[in-house]
């Protein structure tokens, strides 16, 4: 038997793994890099978080990532050296992080590596069907394992795709197994570049789990910020919180048909981007309204876009608790905001039901990894409309030779394609 595949086969059959779990996301700040001891699989799963730290990245990276990022025509070579060069960084940061906690390389059982998304091209949002649903996620994970030399697991999203799904969100599988509870109906509410909630009945519910986007989180708001201020992000909502909601540029916002979807969805910034803003402040004849005032309105939005789909489903219900991870808990207007538009139901922090809400996203992709390598797909067949499947992919930490043949086409190649064509002719096996 190949040692790899023999070492993971050992992996799998222990009692509980110390995970590594990556998570980057479209606000692009940094690489959540959290340590786990997970136990078990399935619904006898238990996490415990041992370590978290976000390493920062740097203005020449968010750069370089910016330039493929949600773009319909991008240079390949870029596209190319890109993915190696996430995975070259994500290595970097990993082997520092574990030199600063004292924690041998050779002691991890697994990495858990999301990737970093550039482009999300279901067909329900470019609504051409005469290619797949399809998402990419770059970040070469080989890199990453040859360089740290630790068993990485990678592209999640890739199998949700294949059996049915459109790649977003997945956070429901691993909410679904550690976070379900006895007395109330949960909203798990994660507010990174896109808003998304995971529903979690309470247990013994004829009702289903499922997760579903909502739409904005922080992405419009800290694309504003990035061309307008030549900041990142609104930072406790400073500026925001000098200006006053426009009415009329709130209301064309909320003019989207993806808002009125059933769910679950999936969205990107693909679609709730500048170039959005633009189209509703012309509809609304606000282009001349201060910046502040459009920064205001953009809370509003990502906020009443979020309490109308939680509204949707919590009306039927008694004993609900809404419970907010990802970078928007830090946004206190926007916290203000939800909790103005929802009064009746009760917000907290992930940190109540004893998880870092920082941390959270990281968390669940080693829950993840930790069911590719020791679970099964029939663990979350309880979750609605998801496809019951252990997602990701494990990319050994030594060389393992795999044959792969694919054509280019013909030499004269053009050197910028679309990325949404290229999206939908990309295969993974």
């Amino acid at each position: 038997m190949n040692s790899q595949i023999e070492k993971l086969y050992h992996i799998s059959k222990q009692p509980s793994r110390l995970i590594l779990g990556l998570m980057s996301g479209t606000s692009l700040d940094g690489l959540d890099i959290a340590l786990c001891r997970i136990h078990n699989a399935g619904i006898n799963t238990k996490l415990e978080l041992l370590n978290f730290e976000t390493a920062p990245y740097t203005e020449e990276f968010r750069n370089r990532i910016r330039s493929i990022f949600a773009k319909d025509t991008i240079s390949q070579q870029a596209l190319c050296g890109i993915n190696a060069y996430i995975g070259h960084v994500h290595a970097d940061l990993i082997n520092q992080t574990l030199a600063k906690w004292n924690i041998n390389n050779e002691d991890i059982d697994l990495i858990a590596s999301h990737g970093q998304t550039v482009y999300h091209a279901p067909q329900s949002l470019t609504k051409d069907i005469a290619l797949p649903n399809s998402t990419l996620q770059i970040g070469d994970a080989d890199h990453i394992a040859v360089k740290t030399g630790i068993i990485t697991v990678a592209d999640f999203r890739q199998k949700h795709v294949a059996a049915g799904g459109e790649g977003a969100p997945l956070a429901a599988y691993g909410d679904y197994l550690l976070f379900t509870d006895v007395q109330e109906n949960r909203f798990l509410l994660n507010i990174g570049g896109i808003s998304n909630f995971t529903f979690l009945p309470k247990a013994g519910s004829s009702l289903q789990a499922f997760a579903t986007d909502l739409g904005p989180g922080n992405t419009m708001m800290n694309q504003f910020c990035n061309k307008h201020f030549g900041l990142e992000m609104d930072r406790d909502a400073y500026l925001a919180s000098q200006g006053q909601v426009n009415k009329a540029l709130l209301d064309a916002l909320m003019q989207e048909e993806f808002l009125t979807l059933n769910f679950p969805k999936t969205t990107g910034p693909e679609l709730f981007n500048l170039t959005y803003l633009e189209r509703k402040q012309q509809q609304s004849h606000t282009t001349d309204i201060p910046k502040e005032d459009i920064l205001a309105t953009l809370n509003a939005f990502s906020a009443k876009a979020i309490a109308e789909g939680i509204k949707r489903v919590a009306r039927h219900l008694d004993k609900v608790a809404v419970y907010i991870s990802g970078g928007g808990l830090h946004n206190p207007l926007l916290m203000k905001n939800i909790q103005s538009f929802l009064p009746d139901i009760k917000i907290s922090s992930m940190a109540a039901i004893d998880m870092n809400p920082d941390a959270k996203e990281a968390c669940l992709f080693a829950v993840l990894a930790n069911e590719t390598v020791a679970g099964e797909p029939s663990n979350v067949r309880n979750i609605k409309d998801s496809p019951a499947v252990c997602n990701g992919k494990n990319k050994p930490s030594l060389l393992v030779f795999c044959y792969l043949k694919f054509s280019c086409g013909s030499k004269g190649a053009t050197k910028h394609i679309s990325h949404t064509k290229l999206y939908g002719m990309l295969t993974y096996t």
